[in-house]
């Protein structure tokens, strides 16, 4: 299944390279790189370009993880019967990559977070609820976006972990130690990209909703 895999990530990689944001603001003639965070993804641009920008970004975002695993689900739905499931999370590990390493931006795009929204919300929707109510309740306590990112990666992977060792995940026992490994793969690389998050919530610097700019 070695090419399922490098196929899936392929597709991935190429739809999480549709970066809306940065399409939206070059529209109204602001590069998203240069303004704020210099981040291309959802909080950024609602931040410099309103909530209607961020909506759409946001939307952008976790549509296009739905079409690379939609398109890996009817690629290998005959083909890889038993294994569908964790080749559409390939497929989600790519856009997340895409999304992040953009290869036509110098690898230099977004965090991710919008795009594992998507790719939890097509994995189970338990995981989704609970993904929602944990973030609401972080952000709304604490007015910290970037802690509710961190706390629904976290969640997500230990979430994933739980379902899937009391066999409630619609994967067969020999591709969950596999999917283990990629939904780890997912946190670690949210994580690395709040790295500098980390340091400001850590330090007291980090912006919060509704807080004025300086």
């Amino acid at each position: 299944m070695l090419f399922g895999r490098v196929i899936s990530v392929g597709i991935g990689y190429l739809c999480g390279m549709f970066l809306s944001g940065f399409l939206y603001g070059k529209k109204e003639n602001v590069d998203l790189r240069k303004v704020g965070s210099g981040n291309v993804g959802t909080t950024n641009t609602m931040r410099n370009l309103g909530v209607k920008a961020g909506i759409l970004t946001l939307i952008g975002d976790v549509c296009k993880v739905f079409m690379a695993m939609v398109i890996v689900w009817l690629i290998f739905r005959n083909r890889y019967p038993d294994s569908v499931k964790v080749l559409e999370l390939y497929a989600g590990v790519g856009c997340i990559l895409g999304h992040d390493f953009p290869a036509y931006m110098k690898f230099k795009g977004g965090k991710g977070i919008a795009v594992t929204s998507g790719l939890i919300l097509m994995m189970d929707w338990r995981i989704t609820i609970l993904c929602l109510i944990a973030f609401a309740l972080t952000v709304g306590l604490t007015r910290y976006v970037s802690l509710g990112s961190l706390v629904i990666t976290a969640l997500f992977m230990i979430s994933w972990i739980f379902l899937g060792q009391t066999g409630r995940l619609a994967l067969t026992p020999a591709h969950l130690p596999e999917s283990y490994v990629l939904v780890f793969l997912i946190v670690a690389m949210a994580y690395w990209r709040h790295r500098a998050n980390i340091k400001r919530l850590i330090a007291g610097t980090e912006s919060k909703i509704g807080q004025k700019k300086e």
